[in-house]
């Protein structure tokens, strides 16, 4: 049993993905039950090569008590009724009238997320089912039933943690479930996470987007070789890319980030290539002192832009690096080795000062610090690197945000602002 709470989804998700690892290579379909499992099933997709969609499902309250559920809609207009449906209330004209409020919300969901785009059709492949956690159960049991309508070859159910009567409700209605913990005591879900926030529809947007069967400028996974190690990429490419932006990220992250993978969305709508970067491998990341390595975290980024510059889509392009946590300190400290190469840089919640005063002082390429206005002790510390720094620099802070800018539109902000920075300077002069 894993050790609860998860750091967050995506540390949940990477631990799903260990234990789903028998389906890598098999191009399963993840199904993620929106918003929450979301950001999860991203990383599921990606770690074990398959698609990404989401399983829209709406229950169907009661006359008069919208909260209890008499039964549920999927998108396709299939309706499941519980055994208590009429002696709630819920005769034949009321579940029509319920059925098709509750449809036209989900198609508008659908519109929203995917633009419209058809669901993928789960018939003959494994369909994994995901959700961050089961409290009833409820939400899951109806998603399967929608999913198994479809005809997969086989229906996987995948959580992090449920409450233990829900788990074997569900139970039947896979032919495998995948459950990491089952606490004896069970309030909420958000209980086994020590960050749980919202998931607004920006990022829905933006991980569905990031889906290869949803992307048409074909991400593609590349294999960066540094130092005596292989450093595992996703990079993506428009069909006129205005330039090239490595990402470097945190302590405790990676490629899988669904922050980072918010702002690399908005730079893809830009028209910029994005290359997501794990800058240590599995075994490193274990060791928390190597996410605080500046030294070394430079020389594999250093590796990774001479990778770039000699790929031929690439080498021509003009250069960005954009960095959270410790990764902003790699970031300047590779701008200022590189200043011939790197055309701009753009720190989210980093640690600029881990780079060092005399690498600040030697930075020639422009630098945009966004920090969140309640993240007071990096918000001061930033303000001293902005001092430092003699390249073009401005400080950006976002009201009220804390340091993983987990509230509503936070992130967005941080996107945009990304978007219009690389834009600024990567214009022709």
């Amino acid at each position: 049993m894993p050790q609860l709470p998860y750091r967050d989804r995506v540390d949940a998700a990477q631990q799903l993905a260990a234990a789903l690892s028998a389906y890598r290579g098999r191009h399963p379909l993840v199904l993620a039950i929106p918003r929450g499992a979301v950001p999860m099933g991203r990383v599921l997709a990606d770690a074990l090569g398959g698609d990404l969609d989401v399983v829209l499902v709406h229950k169907l309250g009661a006359p008069g008590n919208p909260e209890f559920a008499v039964g549920a809609i999927d998108e396709r207009g299939s309706v499941w009724l519980a055994p208590h449906a009429a002696s709630a209330g819920a005769d034949a004209a009321y579940v029509e009238r319920e059925s098709a409020r509750r449809l036209a919300q989900i198609r508008e969901r659908r519109q929203r997320w995917r633009g419209g785009a058809p669901s993928l059709d789960a018939a003959g492949r494994t369909a994994i089912v995901v959700d961050d956690g089961l409290a009833t159960g409820a939400t899951m049991a109806a998603a399967l039933r929608a999913v198994r309508a479809q005809g997969p070859a086989r229906l996987v159910c995948a959580v992090p943690v449920a409450a233990r009567d829900s788990l074997a409700r569900v139970e039947p209605l896979a032919d495998e479930v995948v459950c990491l913990a089952t606490p004896l005591d069970f309030y909420a879900v958000g209980a086994f996470y020590r960050h749980f926030p919202p998931v607004d529809d920006a990022e829905v947007a933006a991980l569905l987007g990031a889906s290869p069967a949803a992307s048409a400028s074909g991400e593609r996974a590349v294999r960066v070789p540094a130092d005596g190690v292989v450093l595992e990429g996703d990079l993506r490419v428009p069909a006129l890319p205005r330039g090239l932006v490595l990402f470097a990220h945190g302590s405790g992250s990676g490629r899988h980030s669904p922050r980072n993978r918010s702002v690399a969305e908005a730079l893809h709508a830009a028209g910029i290539a994005t290359l997501l970067l794990d800058l240590l491998t599995v075994d490193e990341d274990r060791q928390r002192a190597m996410r605080f390595d500046i030294p070394l975290l430079t020389a594999r980024l250093g590796a990774t832009l001479a990778w770039a510059r000699a790929e031929p889509p690439l080498r021509a392009l003009p250069l960005g690096l954009f960095g959270a946590s410790t990764g902003a300190a790699a970031a300047l400290a590779t701008a200022a080795a590189h200043p011939e190469a790197v055309a701009a840089v753009v720190s989210r919640g980093g640690r600029p000062d881990l780079a060092g005063a005399e690498v600040l002082a030697a930075v020639r390429a422009p630098t945009l610090l966004i920090v969140g206005g309640a993240d007071a002790e990096v918000l001061a510390l930033n303000r001293e690197a902005l001092a430092r720094l003699r390249a073009p620099a401005e400080l950006i802070v976002v009201p009220g945000a804390t340091h993983l800018f987990e509230e509503p539109g936070a992130l967005a902000q941080v996107a945009r602002q990304a978007a219009a920075w690389f834009g600024r300077w990567f214009a022709p002069s």
